[in-house]
């Protein structure tokens, strides 16, 4: 029995085969202190910050000609008053009959002729032009000469709804000789000529009482019949009331109509005409302020304000002052008068201009634009509006830039807001005359979800209204457009560094074909290809099915294969360079090179695609990859990039895992071995623990032995017994344990003192390393095969190796209890699975061929 316990313990275990037991106990969800085959981890690409704030970075494969500017003017000429007119809310029929002049009683015998409308809408827009300048000269303040002359002259007032147009007045002895309506038909519908009428001092003052009589208003052409003069229920309509009243309900709309008259000459008119007046930007801001807080309490934000223009115009007019806290409080009113058009566009450049500042942070911070800018995404058109938004969207990436609105943003719901968007776009498809157009806006977008993506809120987000879909919907239907990839791949970058996002990537199919598309369109475009690969990268790290899905996608290893040829010639081309330019005198970059960083990512991939079996088999065979990682191995130094020659030592340790038929790491052994033996002798102990472990493996061929023992590696082995590192003494003991399968070079062991080493290795590292101190204990159970003398084999090491073995097997001495449950199920099971049998047998063989116990006790640990 003890000669085939014996028989069976003397078959060498190849290093790489570690015996690990077959049941599962929850010690499996701890990682296991040491993996024969590993995954690579490497930096995520670094994206520098723009010095400048722009619509596209400086980096844009746009051409300037074909992109929307960044910088540009901004006048109040750039805004339409026209077009901020106030809305009937109903479109109404054009009246066939012909205009009737109306006249109230005392007016009767008034004959005032009706002004002829111009012919087209351009002729309005010329006439109401010249009819405001000539209003501004002569009105001594404009339309806010309202209430603002003493109340003892009797000088009339002129109050207009529209600056722009008024209809003919006529004074004769401070009396009004007649008031005049009409509805006029024109061509353009959107065009509507406004008349107004007048009214006297003292009818002003009765108004402002409360009293019924005359008052201001304006008509526009509907289809509804004229009243009768003269009823009560003659009055006109006030634009952008939606139906007609008539009795009680005729009643409250003049009512409601008394109060935002009042309200519009006792609260905004006072704020506009401070506006007109004042020069102190400051005064002009708090002016600002207070014109919104009045205009939001007396409910005239909006499109239904029908003094609308009068506003506007006035802030359209101050647009002109070069100050930006200024711009700032007039855009944020602007966007609240929901204006649309041309005037929409001209604040949402005004916005933009404001938000490229970065010193202008803290004023946006406190006026909460962002508000009304998200409300614009949320409400305006897209294909309508497409400019508008595109500059609106571009002001909230820059405010994505600052930490403070950042957060603000996700608590506004800006995310789901931005996926909407996305999804609105993605709808359109390439052969849409707004496709291009949008393509603008989308990186607008894109850029602003990759400055979100840095929040762990926004994640959650992202992942919880399928972000994933829309972002790879988005890549499949904009791969020719470089701009918004970069900026998808760089958000995929940052999000599949976490384990949530990267398991959802993993599951959305269409990722890694999409993936392979874009490496193979834009292969030399080295910011858009490092971070494909690393995403590539983090899939493969801990999936195993995606690392099987990559693997078998058409063309997968080809494309790697491709990549790596292209910026292995980049590198050796940059390498070059150098040296010419005299670069051998000069220290070497302590970062990688872009051409690097590409190879360092790229390889990773190969590494954590190895570790899946079939994958890693099918790797271990291809000719193509071995050669690549031997030519990185031969032309790179651990000193040029540290990184790159680890990851490429890692990735053939992986691979020298698998013995299959035609193994390309067979036919290249010798080769690769001597480049091993170069990292090997180098300074960097990383690198060192990488060559031993590919040794490791290797040494399971007799060539590989023989050329350990030619070229005295085994020494070294030895001595890095000594290195008090607890992976280095592993990587090393399992070198020597596949030497001593072969009984010729069993005795290396006693050179150098191999033997106290190993001893010293055991008590040092045992209880905290099962593992190791099995892979001690199978190294000396091979050298001591045909022991006759304990002390013979074991020398001064014997009683030492005794009462070490018999400690570390006692199982209350052993394992520590007082450790969490987890750490001590996970300690015990690899006592009892792997050191446990090997050193019992161990320990028997070392007894049965000692003459005496010892007499001493020693303490292990």
């Amino acid at each position: 029995m003890q000669a085939s316990k014996n028989k069976n313990m003397e078959k060498a275990e190849p290093f790489y085969r570690l015996s690990v037991p077959k049941q599962k106990t929850s010690s499996e969800i701890i990682n296991e202190a040491r993996n024969v085959l590993r995954t690579l981890r490497t930096q995520r690409p670094f994206t520098p910050t723009e010095d400048q704030r722009k619509l596209f970075g400086s980096g844009s494969s746009r051409a300037p000609q074909t992109r929307p500017p960044s910088v540009f003017s901004l006048h109040a000429s750039g805004f339409d008053l026209a077009e901020s007119r106030p809305m009937s809310g109903v479109r109404l029929s054009p009246l066939d009959h012909k205009p009737i002049l109306v006249t109230f009683a005392k007016d009767e015998d008034s004959s005032i002729p009706f002004p002829k409308p111009p012919a087209d809408a351009a002729e309005v827009r010329k006439v109401s032009s010249a009819r405001a300048r000539l209003f501004r000269r002569t009105s001594q303040g404009n339309f806010l000469s309202a209430q603002m002359v003493p109340p003892d002259q009797n000088e009339e007032k002129l109050d207009s709804e529209e600056p722009a147009m008024m209809s003919n007045l006529c004074r004769s002895n401070d009396n009004c000789l007649a008031e005049q309506r009409s509805y006029t038909l024109f061509n353009d519908e959107s065009r509507q000529l406004i008349c107004n009428e007048r009214i006297s001092r003292s009818e002003k003052e009765e108004f402002l009482k409360g009293t019924a009589g005359k008052f201001l208003f304006q008509l526009r052409g509907e289809s509804d019949q004229m009243k009768k003069p003269g009823t009560s229920s003659s009055w006109p309509r006030s634009t952008g009331w939606k139906r007609r009243v008539t009795g009680l309900e005729d009643e409250t709309r003049i009512n409601e109509s008394e109060e935002e008259e009042i309200f519009w000459h006792t609260k905004i008119l006072p704020i506009l005409h401070e506006l007109k007046k004042e020069d102190n930007i400051e005064n002009l801001c708090l002016a600002c302020t207070k014109l919104y807080q009045a205009l939001n309490e007396g409910n005239m934000l909006g499109k239904r304000f029908k003094r609308r223009s009068v506003l506007l115009k006035t802030l359209y007019e101050l647009v002109d002052i070069d100050s930006d806290p200024l711009c700032l409080k007039l855009a944020k009113i602007i966007l609240a008068m929901k204006v649309d058009g041309r005037n929409l566009l001209s604040v949402c450049k005004l916005a933009f201009k404001i938000c490229r500042d970065e010193k202008n942070d803290y004023i946006i911070e406190n006026d909460r634009l962002l508000d009304c800018l998200l409300e614009v995404l949320r409400t305006e058109d897209l294909q309508k509006n497409n400019e508008a938004l595109l500059y609106c969207m571009g002001a909230i990436k820059f405010m994505s830039g600052n930490a403070v609105l950042l957060n603000e943003m996700i608590n506004k719901g800006a995310v789901e807001m931005l996926l909407q968007l996305m999804k609105q776009i993605n709808n359109i498809k390439e052969n849409d005359t707004y496709f291009s157009s949008l393509g603008h806006l989308l990186v607008q977008l894109t850029a602003t979800l990759r400055n979100l993506a840095d929040l762990p809120p926004a994640r959650c987000q992202l992942i919880c209204n399928g972000a994933v879909s829309e972002l790879s919907v988005a890549l499949e239907q904009r791969m020719n457009d470089k701009d918004v990839c970069t900026y998808i791949v760089r958000i995929f970058s940052k999000l599949s560094s976490y384990n949530d996002f990267c398991a959802a990537l993993a599951d959305c199919s269409r990722c890694y074909i999409l993936f392979l598309a874009l490496l193979n369109k834009h292969q030399k475009q080295q910011d858009l290809v490092i971070r494909i690969i690393f995403i590539l990268g983090n899939l493969t790290a801990k999936n195993n099915e995606a690392r099987e899905q990559f693997f078998k996608e058409k063309g997968s290893i080809n494309t790697l294969i491709s990549l790596f040829q292209t910026y292995h010639e980049l590198d050796l081309n940059a390498q070059k360079w150098y040296h010419e330019r005299g670069g051998e005198g000069k220290k070497h970059p302590k970062h990688p090179s872009e051409a690097e960083d590409v190879l360092i990512k790229l390889i990773r991939v190969l590494a954590n695609l190895s570790i899946h079996p079939s994958v890693g088999a099918a790797l271990a065979a291809a000719h193509r990859v071995v050669e690549l990682l031997v030519t990185v191995l031969e032309y790179k130094s651990v000193d040029d990039c540290e990184e790159l020659v680890i990851n490429a030592a890692t990735t053939m340790n992986n691979l020298s895992y698998y013995k299959v038929k035609s193994s390309a790491i067979q036919d290249k052994k010798l080769h690769i071995a001597e480049m091993l033996l170069k990292l090997l002798m180098s300074n960097n102990m990383d690198g060192v623990v990488e060559a031993v472990r590919v040794f490791g493996n290797l040494s399971q061929y007799h060539e590989i032995c023989d050329f350990i023992i030619q070229k005295k590696i085994y020494k070294f082995m030895i001595a890095l017994l000594d290195a008090k590192n607890q992976d280095v003494c592993f990587s090393a003991c399992g070198v020597l344990l596949n030497l001593t399968v072969d009984k010729n070079k069993r005795a290396l062991l006693m050179e150098e003192g191999g033997i106290g080493k190993l001893v010293d290795c055991l008590r040092d590292f045992g209880p905290a390393d099962w593992q190791l101190a099995c892979l001690i204990c199978k190294t000396l159970w091979n050298y001591s095969e045909n022991i006759t003398s304990a002390a013979s084999c074991f020398g001064e090491d014997t009683d030492t190796l005794l009462v070490l073995l018999t400690s570390l097997l006692d199982e209350e001495l052993a394992l520590d209890y007082s450790l969490d449950r987890d750490l001590r199920d996970y300690n015990k099971l690899y006592w009892e699975g792997e050191f446990k049998p090997v050193a019992e047998k161990l320990l028997d063989r070392i007894q049965s061929h000692h003459s005496f116990l010892p007499t001493m006790t020693i303490t292990p640990f």
